[in-house]
């Protein structure tokens, strides 16, 4: 389910970004529906990427954090 939120929540500011840039310009918000699809597509992947990568990165750190633990203890037996 987060992975889910997560494209849609980039997707949505995707949209948003898109909404932004026309009306910065002053031009009709529907015009092109097919902009407003692939600007929520773009963020979408990129709300995928960055899921991925954050999960990534926790699988990363529990295993660095293991790899420290290890060496304390060895170095705490070493010591005792």
């Amino acid at each position: 389910m987060a992975l889910l939120g997560t494209i849609a929540g980039f997707s949505l500011f995707g949209l948003a970004a898109r909404f932004g840039q026309l009306a910065i310009k002053k031009r009709n918000l529907m015009e092109n529906l097919g902009g407003h699809a692939l600007s929520m597509g773009v963020f979408g992947y990129a709300g995928y990427w960055a899921y991925q990568w954050d999960e990534r990165a926790a699988v990363m750190l529990a295993q660095k954090r293991a790899e420290i633990t290890e060496r304390r203890e060895r170095k705490l037996a070493q010591a005792a």
